[in-house]
């Protein structure tokens, strides 16, 4: 099985980890392994790599192209949501960084058959995990018009939001909807032609918001950092690469919510609330692509990473 991934950002990443080769890191999107295999290179006899992934295939994978480093590193089968569980059911208590690279990974997106690609027929699956009980084929078939709209509007930000949903809603009464270009050809109905000359592909926010949803991809980054933190050892880094506004800003928030030493309202005369800083912010602007990764790696163009410290 081939998994292509290129890896975004890599130096920049590698550079703001400051690996310590004696150090604690993980990886907790290993996708195609590139993250991860730089980062074991930086690590000596000591130094430990957990690598998370709920893709199985990244998992089969990553045994080959991560296999030189032996028991350096240790592959994990599971949501980057449980780090904190899955550290310390292996003992592991402190880390030193943490690396995680949000989103669908390219190998997702190009392997037609699990319906990430509005470029290709397939099935309506979009499941990270295929563990996972809920696909793309439920959200578009068993979904209230009203939660269509709300995750087609919230997640992918889409204008013709309220149409889609009530165009999908309008077709599925005749028939499921079960393929990924049976959803594109309602999308393109819902949305006017005007509206789609010179824009990017009408089902690309569609499609967004549903893996989004699908996977639970926002719900599970506050508590990723959080936790993340909590185990951080001082000086240890969080390294975070999201693809989307909506991922940027929870992002950016808990940094800097983490960053604060006190949320008491400003018109208290003292202090009450007992906050502590723990983390202080590398990156006040975001880490972009340069030109020439972009040209490398079109899929880079939206990238954004941002860095924190633990104190």
């Amino acid at each position: 099985m081939e998994f292509k991934h290129v890896s975004v950002l890599l130096d920049e990443c590698i550079d703001n980890l400051n690996i310590n080769p004696d150090g604690t890191y993980v990886d907790c999107t290993m996708g195609g392994a590139g993250h991860s295999k730089e980062i074991a290179k930086r690590l000596g006899e000591n130094g430990r790599l957990i690598c998370f992934d709920q893709d199985i295939n990244a998992i089969n994978v990553a045994k080959e192209r991560l296999a030189e480093f032996k028991d350096r590193v240790i592959l994990v089968h599971s949501n980057f949501e449980n780090i904190k569980e899955e550290l310390l059911e292996r003992n592991i208590d402190s880390i030193d960084g943490v690396l995680a690279d949000l989103g669908v990974s390219s190998h997702q997106l190009d392997e037609a058959f699990r319906g990430f690609s509005y470029m290709n027929d397939a099935s309506l699956d979009m499941r990270m995990d295929d563990r996972n009980s809920m696909s793309a084929w439920d959200v578009v078939n068993t979904y209230s018009q009203e939660d269509l709209h709300r995750i087609i509007k919230d997640y992918g930000e889409e204008n013709w939001a309220s149409r889609i949903a009530q165009f999908i809603v309008e077709e599925r009464k005749e028939k499921d909807i079960n393929t990924t270009f049976e959803l594109v050809d309602i999308i393109k109905k819902a949305i006017p032609k005007k509206a789609r000359i010179d824009g990017p592909h009408p089902a690309k926010r569609t499609f967004q918001a549903i893996r989004i949803e699908v996977n639970n991809e926002l719900g599970v980054i506050k508590k990723m950092i959080d936790d993340s933190v909590s185990m951080m050892n001082p000086g240890g880094r969080i390294c975070i690469i999201t693809f989307h506004s909506l991922e940027d800003r929870i992002v950016k928030n808990e940094y800097k919510y983490l960053s604060l030493d006190c949320i008491c309202p400003p018109e208290l005369p003292f202090c009450s609330c007992d906050k502590v800083s723990e983390v202080k912010i590398i990156t006040r602007k975001p880490i972009l692509p340069s030109k020439q990764e972009i040209e490398v790696n079109p899929r880079s163009r939206s990238a954004k990473l941002r860095v924190a410290e633990k104190k």
